[in-house]
């Protein structure tokens, strides 16, 4: 009888650290994007802040590729707003699929801590 407990115990274990190694690495991936989108909304208020300062008959150019094309003021302020508002919500995705991946696994935990009390009583 103590065998089959032993390998239902070790699968369970090698099931959790496999799950373990999978959600480590996703909440790292997910860690990263968000440093990376974090920067980006920096960029693009700051850019924006400086915008903002310059007088409505400055010309302005956005970089395409490895050319400029004139644009008028307000159609790059929109465009930086919008990428701050993509960014902000991207960010906010990340961290609601971070806290997932964790609660997952600690109900993994959990679930592997009651196979072992449940069996330590029999």
């Amino acid at each position: 009888m103590a065998a089959p407990v032993d390998l239902e115990l070790k699968k369970a274990f090698t099931e959790l650290q496999m799950k373990m190694i999978d959600t480590q690495q996703k909440v790292k991936l997910a860690d990263l994007q968000i440093d990376q989108l974090t920067r980006v909304q920096k960029h693009a208020k700051l850019t924006h802040a400086e915008i903002t300062a310059l007088p409505d008959n400055t010309r302005l150019y956005e970089g395409v590729g490895r050319m400029f094309i004139l644009q008028p003021k307000e159609e790059i302020n929109n465009q930086l707003m919008d990428k701050q508002r993509t960014a902000d919500e991207k960010i906010k995705e990340l961290e609601q699929k971070k806290v997932y991946l964790e609660r997952s696994v600690k109900e993994a935990e959990d679930n592997i801590r009651e196979m072992l009390l449940s069996r330590r009583a029999q």
